[in-house]
C-alpha cells in the first residue's frame, strides 16, 4: 500500500479536524494559514481520497451509565482461513464488540468488549463459545482504570521524516 503524498499543509488540516470535527470553514483555514475556499477544497480532496474516513462524536459512556471494558485475547483452535473467516464474520456482527485485532505471537486475536456489567460480558462469551466458532482458549482482562485513550492520531510522528 503507498502513501498518500500530503504536504505540510494537508498534515495541518488532518491535525485540527481530527481534533475538532466541528471546526467551522473559517476556523480552520485560519489555523493552517490558508484562506477559507482552498483549505476547504484541500479537505474536499482529502475526504474524496478516504483518507478521512468520517466524522464523529465521543461519547462519555461512564457518564450516560455505567459499564464494563473488557479486553479478551482469544486463539482460535484450527488456523485456517476459513477459521479465521467465520471468526471474524461473527465478530463483525457483535455491537459490544467495539474492536478486533487479529495480532502475531502468542494469541490470534485481542478484542475490545464493551458490556454493561460482567456478568453481561460473560452472557456475550458464553454465546460465542455456544456458536462453537473455533474458539480453543480465551484469556479475559477487566479494565480497571483508564490511563490514555487517545483518539487524534500523532499524525507528524507517523509519517517519515522528510530530508
Amino acid at each position: 500500500m503507498t502513501a498518500a503524498k500530503l504536504d505540510a499543509i494537508d498534515l495541518k488540516i488532518l491535525d485540527a479536524i481530527q481534533r475538532d470535527g466541528r471546526i467551522t470553514k473559517l476556523a480552520l483555514a485560519e489555523q493552517v494559514g490558508l484562506s477559507p475556499t482552498p483549505c476547504w477544497m484541500r479537505l474536499r480532496k482529502l475526504e474524496k481520497a478516504g483518507i478521512v474516513s468520517g466524522y464523529h462524536a465521543r461519547i462519555a459512556m461512564r457518564v450516560v451509565a455505567p459499564v464494563a471494558t473488557v479486553l479478551m485475547e482469544v486463539t482460535l483452535a484450527s488456523h485456517r482461513q476459513a477459521d479465521f473467516d467465520r471468526f471474524e464474520r461473527v465478530i463483525r456482527d457483535i455491537p459490544e464488540i467495539v474492536a478486533c485485532w487479529s495480532v502475531g505471537g502468542g494469541v490470534d486475536y485481542v478484542l475490545k468488549v464493551m458490556a454493561r456489567d460482567i456478568d453481561a460480558y460473560q452472557r456475550l462469551v458464553d454465546g460465542l463459545l455456544d456458536r462453537e466458532i473455533g474458539i480453543d482458549r480465551y484469556f479475559t482482562y477487566i479494565v480497571t482504570k483508564t490511563v490514555k485513550e487517545e483518539i487524534a492520531l500523532p499524525i507528524a510522528e507517523l509519517l517519515p521524516v522528510s530530508p
